[in-house]
């Protein structure tokens, strides 16, 4: 992610006999339709193995994607923790609820100077009936009828005796749900309870009415749905979990992305304080609080609920292959670019290696160990890391020197990602590259936002690249409808289709290109500061976005072994509007195009398959398309770009096909050999 304004710098890496290729990447410039020449695939050529991490997923914590997204937790600020204590508490004065402010006062009480959990709640009640706290959650919270919710409260009664009445509120204050716990005692204590909603609200409320009058003082209140994934007890949001699921992700990279670095080296993302007892865990403001002035979210917090073991255990329960990103001692570049000293390095260092031991280590180790005491004594089987998120410049490179040199001496085996800058071209990405390639960097990760023409004309992009040099990870691309980091982005099919046409580009370079993820991945309807993305989401429902279903399309039907297709003997990169992949799946014995047709025309063609193997005269074709560039899905209409599947019949071994206009086809033809 980055916060600057950019020129969009159009490329076309023109190879030979593609010259045609800038002429025909904006197929809307064609007044009439180009007729596709000879397409053509040898079944029997296979050119590079399609990774398993091929299509993966990139979460950052931005646009409200961890609390008040994934992370299930209802209550904001539920341990009195932000640096203002009472941020998402109100005291509600005179109404039908309370007497007047007089019936009651909580002040926050801090009992240390430092550690995760500093501040309690001290309520004076001083009447018998009348006070209240509310809390409305991360923009209101979501009800649904029916459904269980639990709510639990650390306590202790200083003074008197209290019975809290644990109330479920909708938007008008309308009563949902109610229970009363009689808290007791003078030691900590926690106290839970469950309710009911007898209705569904969007934007409810958690009220906690006091009767006695007493002194209490209240900690980690906290409330969850009980339909969190696997049913796990103050988890995930199953619905945003699923739709990552349906994804079948090569890999899951996290925790980001820009908080990663953080705008300076003390409000970096620690993975240590982000494992073990959940309340335990140092709260953070988050990287993205107030980093757009459009969009300032004073409330944005870390509370780590969502932390490096629940990181783990997701990309487990997904399928997919961890891929974590640790701080190299470099702040955000766009910020307060900070460096941690050379010789002040090993904290950093240590941290890499501690990691790999928490995932892999046995149980007998001191990380392993504390995996093990978590719930999973397995390890969970770590490949990847990486170091650093987009940094650039001789300052990142030294660091990364030292960094491979520790990680490779003790663990040999685990592949390294390194990154080229923010950019996808330009003097920093050719430095970082140049200076990578010489250290033979195994991974080299590059972001690309950028116009959705711009993903047209660079298809080709990774064509020329050197194959004895590092592999590529496309680890952030997103076109940009209107400029990066515009609020007025759009997930429009014109983004959409963009990519589209430059994933083919990426699969037909599998050779080279290793993973690659589209960023960002959630959005809160109401707490976004970054758009377009893949995921929206509100307190209720969920949706995925066009670009969603590019990547879904892509990832289910990667296949494991790459085809060269042609037309005319040509990489099928934009003549006459197509572009266009081969790939086999040979655990399903199918063979799998992927093609799109990029023009506002339809195209009607036949595909000439050579080689050994038998063609059914059954498959299936899939489509995603819309003539509306502008088009969009919404809550209102989730599904107004989505794909079609149908049975097709093939004779022989020419495939004849028809795509419709402005269209992602993936065609699935089985065979025999």
């Amino acid at each position: 992610m980055k916060n600057k304004s950019m020129i969009f710098t159009l490329l076309a890496l023109l190879l030979g006999s593609q010259s045609l290729l800038k002429a025909n990447s904006n197929p809307d410039s064609l007044s009439l339709p180009l007729k596709p020449g000879q397409i053509a695939v040898n079944t029997d050529q296979i050119v590079a193995p399609i990774q398993p991490t091929m299509y993966g997923i990139f979460f950052e914590d931005i646009n409200f994607g961890a609390d008040g997204g994934l992370y299930a937790e209802l209550v904001k600020n539920r341990s009195f923790e932000f640096d203002s204590p009472m941020m998402g508490w109100e005291q509600p004065a005179s109404d039908r609820f309370s007497m007047n402010d007089k019936s009651g006062f909580a002040v926050p009480v801090k009992y240390a100077e430092s550690g995760a959990n500093k501040n309690y709640l001290n309520v004076k009640v001083n009447a018998a009936s009348g006070y209240r706290l509310v809390n409305s959650g991360f923009k209101g919270m979501g009800f649904k009828e029916g459904l269980r919710y639990d709510f639990s409260v650390i306590a202790k009664q200083e003074s008197g005796s209290t019975t809290l009445h644990v109330e479920l509120l909708d938007e008008n204050e309308k009563v949902l749900a109610t229970t009363a716990i009689a808290l007791g005692g003078n030691q900590w204590k926690e106290y839970t309870a469950s309710l009911k909603p007898s209705a569904r609200a969007m934007k409810g409320k958690l009220n906690i009415r006091f009767e006695g009058k007493s002194v209490v003082d209240l900690d980690v209140v906290s409330l969850f749905p009980s339909d969190t994934w696997k049913g796990r007890p103050k988890g995930l949001r199953a619905d945003l979990v699923q739709l990552l699921a349906d994804l079948h992700p090569g890999f899951l990279r996290f925790p980001g992305g820009c908080i990663v670095e953080g705008r300076t080296l003390a409000l970096r993302y620690q993975w240590k304080k982000t494992v073990g007892n959940v309340n335990d865990r140092e709260l953070l403001i988050n990287r993205w609080n107030n980093e757009f002035a459009h969009r300032p979210a004073p409330d944005y917090f870390q509370t780590f609920g969502l932390g490096f073991f629940e990181y783990f255990q997701l990309s487990e329960d997904i399928g997919a292959t961890p891929l974590p990103i640790l701080s190299c001692g470099m702040a955000c570049q766009f910020n307060t670019a900070e460096l941690v000293p050379m010789d002040e390095i090993d904290p950093y260092v240590q941290d890499a290696l501690d990691l790999i031991e928490f995932a892999n280590g046995p149980v007998t180790s001191t990380w392993g160990k504390l995996r093990s005491d978590m719930g999973h004594p397995a390890p969970f089987n770590l490949k990847f890391i990486g170091v650093g998120n987009e940094q650039w410049g001789p300052e990142y490179i030294s660091r990364y020197k030292v960094f491979e040199k520790a990680i490779h001496s003790k663990y040999p085996d685990v592949q390294i990602v390194s990154g080229a800058g923010p950019f996808p071209e330009g003097e920093m990405f050719e430095f970082g590259w140049e200076q990578l390639k010489e250290l033979n960097a195994q991974i080299v990760d590059e972001h690309y936002y950028r116009a959705p023409q711009w993903f047209l004309e660079n298809a080709n992009r990774y064509d020329s690249y050197d194959r004895r040099g590092p592999k590529i990870f496309a680890g952030e691309y997103a076109a940009q409808s209107v400029a990066i980091a515009s609020p007025d982005n759009k997930n429009n099919w014109d983004c959409a289709l963009g990519e589209a046409a430059f994933m083919t580009g990426l699969e037909r370079n599998a050779d080279v290109v290793y993973m690659t993820s589209y960023a960002p991945l959630f959005a809160h309807a109401e707490g976004w500061q970054w758009t377009p993305d893949l995921i929206w989401f509100n307190n209720l429902e969920s949706y995925g976005t066009p670009n969603y279903y590019v990547q879904k399309l892509f990832a289910n039907n990667a296949g494991n072994q790459l085809l060269r297709i042609t037309e005319d003997g040509q990489p099928v990169i934009g003549q006459s509007g197509l572009y266009a992949t081969a790939t086999l799946d040979e655990k399903a014995k199918e063979i799998v195009f992927k093609i799109v047709n990029a023009s506002a025309f339809e195209q009607s063609f036949s595909i000439n398959v050579s080689g050994k193997k038998t063609l059914g005269t059954k498959g299936t074709m899939t489509v995603l398309a819309n003539n509306n560039l502008n088009a969009v899905n919404s809550f209102e209409n989730p599904k107004s770009i989505y794909p079609t599947s149908k049975e097709v019949s093939f004779k022989g071994k020419n495939i004849s096909l028809s795509l419709v206009p402005k269209s992602v086809n993936v065609v699935r033809v089985p065979y025999k050999i």
